[in-house]
């Protein structure tokens, strides 16, 4: 055995990719609703990246945070402006460990407040944070993480002690079935976080870089998180996670208390520096193509196979009353890619630029497929 056995892995073997059609070794092309689990956000090789990429790989690959960065801090720039300081990482669970260790530093408390069915990552106190007992199954967790009832504001007050440090909050429950926060308990849980003085801490991994239709899906709550985490689609592929933090807390990561070897190296600096000036041009596009999506989703939904659908911007659950691994298998055979999320909901995360008329066409197969059961 070569590979550990972690991962049920198609039989399939995709050699390239462009926007939203993937090709496999045989050279045959299949439609991607899932950007590579929200990663290729402005689609596959994006020839913006790919230039960025190509013209760093001739000057520096990779340089230790020892010395100056100057992509680096373009990059934070962009990413959290005059409002946020930025530190960054390889992947969203380690942007998410940094920001439960700020959290910690910040506010001198350790407990960390998270939701049921949440997921932010596998790293171990990323995996402890997570609600989900399949997560946790066979291993002992760190202490320090209690979890309330997602979109219940009375299960959150039951677990505020003098020890809470944060509240650790997904917007859209991904990896737990794409459920999005109610904004009434959102708005609650602001108001609740503020009054006893507990830091606010908003996991952006798959939620962030125009998936919900804004940058981030904070900025559709009407506020602004203590602390944040970014990855998947900040560099369109290239690994990279980002914490970002309000400037106030800035100094409560100092020397010597977190680092990284390889977080924000130069190819990944500009790859992201590339991926986020294309976002901007893509985000003011995206409302159109959002409402087609759902207007189309909608239809799928008066399938017999299909119990809900639920979601926001490009970003979509669709629960079936059957397990859900055959259909993404089948689809698959059919040249569609999909996901799955939990037992029994088909996940859809197409790329912000698939062409209008291939997500249509693509849904509107799922819909033929789904029709057949």
């Amino acid at each position: 055995m070569t590979l550990f056995p972690n991962y049920h892995r198609a039989p399939v073997t995709f050699t390239q990719a462009q926007n939203a059609t993937w090709f496999d070794d045989q050279g045959q092309a299949y439609s991607d609703l899932t950007s590579g689990i929200g990663v290729y956000n402005i689609g596959a090789t994006h020839p913006k990246v790919v230039a960025a990429l190509t013209q760093q790989a001739e000057k520096m690959w990779h340089l230790p945070n020892l010395y100056q960065n100057p992509l680096q801090e373009a990059v934070a720039q962009q990413l959290g402006g005059n409002d946020y300081t930025t530190y960054f990482a390889n992947s969203g669970a380690e942007a998410n460990e940094a920001a439960i260790k700020l959290a910690r530093l910040v506010t001198g408390k350790s407990t960390i407040i998270s939701f049921t069915n949440s997921f932010h990552g596998r790293t171990y106190a990323a995996m402890s944070a997570t609600g989900q007992d399949s997560i946790h199954a066979g291993l002992p967790m760190l202490t320090g993480f209690t979890y309330a009832k997602f979109n219940d504001i009375t299960s959150v007050k039951a677990l505020i002690t003098d020890d809470t440090a944060a509240i650790m909050l997904e917007l859209v429950q991904g990896e737990g079935g794409v459920f999005p926060a109610d904004p009434a308990f959102v708005a609650e849980l602001v108001n609740l976080a503020k009054t006893n003085g507990i830091l606010l801490l908003v996991d952006e991994v798959q939620t962030g870089m125009g998936r919900t239709g804004t940058r981030f899906a904070f900025e559709q709550y009407g506020f602004t998180p203590d602390i944040f985490t970014t990855a998947k689609g900040l560099a369109n592929g290239i690994p990279v996670g980002a914490m970002l933090a309000k400037n106030d807390y800035a100094e409560a990561l100092a020397y010597g208390t977190h680092g990284s070897t390889f977080g924000g190296n130069p190819l990944v600096m500009s790859a992201a520096q590339a991926t986020l000036t294309v976002l901007d041009e893509v985000l003011p596009t995206l409302p159109e193509k959002i409402a087609l999506f759902w207007d189309k989703l909608a239809e799928l939904k008066a399938l017999s196979v299909v119990d809900d659908v639920r979601g926001l911007g490009m970003m979509a659950g669709m629960s079936l009353t059957i397990p859900v691994d055959q259909v993404v298998a089948d689809l698959l055979q059919d040249h569609i890619i999909v996901l799955s999320a939990g037992h029994n909901t088909l996940r859809l995360l197409p790329p912000l630029t698939i062409p209008t008329a291939q997500l249509l066409e693509t849904l509107d197969n799922i819909k033929i497929q789904l029709d057949k059961i």
